[in-house]
């Protein structure tokens, strides 16, 4: 059962992944905010252009360290329960420029990813409504430890597909981003306040549940 008091003790940090003005990601990842504020749960909204940084170079990281909106990005991430993600699909993969702040943030100790719920959505013009890239992007994040959320959502021809409002033209799609959005806050809810529920992610044998990073062999 949902506990609309309980829900406010919530956070979830929601980033748009593309840095383009206009961005129909930039609109969903708003109506996303939305519907978490709408259910009783703080809404941390962003887009990625608010953590600017270069591409990821080992030499740059050793000689200066991560640059500072690798920093403030992991800072939203670890100030969250959950995560959520609206992505672009570029050339059927996710966005380099988001891959590169997944690598970046990924490099600090404890990295903010492992055991983070996350939700990911995508918006594209196109027929397919950017699903592809939220399969690539799927793999870095469940490789770092984060509960990736088993449903996703795609909005196809999204230049056409929002309202005045803001939200979706397509009342079906509408309910059914409101439903996928609900389900995850219930997941949230019962992974953070919920003791009973315990934690079984392991990458290999030597790891821990209890360990706040998980170690890999690069």
């Amino acid at each position: 059962m949902t506990h609309p008091d309980r829900r406010s003790a919530l956070r979830l940090f929601v980033l748009s992944g593309s840095s383009r003005a206009g961005s129909v990601n930039a609109r969903l990842a708003a109506l996303v905010a939305a519907l978490v504020t709408r259910a009783g749960v703080t809404a941390d909204l962003a887009r990625l252009r608010d953590f600017p940084m270069p591409t990821y170079d080992g030499d740059h990281e050793a000689a200066d360290g991560p640059p500072e909106g690798a920093a403030a990005l992991r800072d939203r991430i670890e100030a969250a329960q959950a995560l959520v993600i609206a992505s672009p699909e570029y050339n059927a993969s996710m966005p380099g420029a988001l891959k590169n702040a997944v690598d970046w943030v990924s490099r600090f100790r404890p990295q903010p990813f492992k055991d983070k719920q996350a939700l990911l959505v995508s918006a594209s013009p196109s027929t397919v409504g950017g699903n592809r890239g939220l399969w690539s992007l799927r793999v870095p994040l469940e490789h770092l430890g984060a509960r990736v959320y088993p449903d996703m959502f795609s909005l196809a021809q999204a230049h056409q597909g929002f309202d005045e409002d803001g939200g979706l033209k397509d009342r079906d799609l509408q309910a059914r981003l409101s439903d996928t959005v609900d389900s995850f806050l219930d997941l949230v809810e019962a992974d953070t306040l919920y003791p009973c529920l315990q934690h079984r992610w392991y990458e290999f044998l030597g790891d821990r549940t209890s360990a706040p990073v998980t170690q890999r062999a690069e």
